[in-house]
């Protein structure tokens, strides 16, 4: 057990730099003075740990000392956490470091772990992809990637609804989103987001640049996906819906969920009412004429009438 704490306790030092007896001794729900014992044992085992007194102190590995224990390479050690996204990893050109850092991850467990990854392999299976669509062909990809690991600014041309226009960008990071990538890189003042495969003759440049102070690329996606959704469903409908239309409307998106999981009490004849957000009457209208009789528009009365339009349209082409 304390021969696992005292790898524990090296390998947070590597990864947090400075760790105070406090909070190693919250990490692992020991005493303080356990802590100390640690510490003593690692110096006396050669590692070059030291610990500074008073506000700001803590302890600390000497600069630039690396445990080995691992033997990951470099280049493995960047794609550890895509070692169970073998499609991801390989559209990112790291498919070879991420079979051989698995190999060596799998050779580390004891009695082997070959059965394991077999049992694993078989019983659980990650498609990132959406239903009816395949994967984006990206090959540009992997030099995008490597801009992003080296933090090397990148010169591109981008599409986009606006047109084509060349950007000199600071990368920050990928996401994977639904099956598609996007590119979080800093460009004219501001953190944007690229769709990959909009991205047309991307080099990376030799100069480096600043991180951006505080950026953290998963909280910044997640608000930029709220802030995104807001802007863009930013009209309020009213809505009626039978128990099917109800049911068909929550299946359709996570808006409508939400709209049914808000909805008021059903009249006599079960139906619900219920405030829906919308792009605009045209998107929303679209959605709504997929439910046919189900549902029912109320306001806003622009809404109301382009429901009305296209169902009198489809009924004119149908007879």
């Amino acid at each position: 057990m304390r021969a696992s704490r005292l790898l524990s306790i090296l390998i947070l030092l590597q990864l947090r730099q400075r760790l105070t007896a406090a909070d190693l001794a919250a990490e692992f729900e020991v005493s303080e003075r356990t802590i100390y014992r640690d510490i003593d044992a690692l110096s006396a085992a050669g590692v070059p740990v030291y610990g500074d007194r008073g506000p700001g102190g803590g302890f600390q590995l000497l600069d630039g000392y690396r445990t080995r224990l691992t033997g990951l390479s470099a280049g493995e050690a960047e794609v550890a956490t895509m070692i169970g996204l073998p499609g991801p990893a390989a559209e990112l050109g790291l498919g070879a470091a991420t079979s051989a850092a698995r190999g060596k991850l799998l050779a580390a467990i004891p009695g082997g772990g070959g059965a394991l990854a077999d049992r694993m392999a078989a019983r659980f299976h990650l498609d990132p992809v959406t239903w009816y669509r395949s994967g984006e062909s990206l090959p540009s990809l992997p030099a995008i990637a490597r801009a992003v690991f080296d933090q090397r600014t990148l010169a591109m041309r981008y599409e986009s609804w606006q047109g084509l226009r060349d950007w000199t960008v600071e990368p920050l990071g990928l996401i994977l989103k639904a099956g598609i990538w996007y590119l979080a890189a800093r460009g004219a003042g501001k953190i944007r987001v690229f769709r990959v495969s909009n991205i047309q003759a991307p080099e990376p440049r030799g100069a480096s640049f600043e991180w951006p102070e505080d950026f953290h690329l998963a909280t910044w996606w997640q608000a930029e996906q709220a802030r995104f959704e807001s802007e863009l469903f930013a009209t309020a409908a009213t809505v009626r819906a039978s128990p099917e239309g109800c049911k068909r409307l929550a299946q359709q998106s996570p808006r409508g969920a939400g709209a049914v999981a808000a909805a008021g009490a059903p009249d006599d004849r079960g139906w619900r009412e219920m405030s829906l957000m919308i792009e605009d009457s045209d998107h929303g209208a679209r959605e709504m004429i997929a439910l046919g009789a189900e549902v029912e528009v109320m306001a806003p009365a622009s809404f109301r009438a382009r429901i009305g339009a296209l169902a009198r349209a489809i009924a004119a082409i149908h007879g």
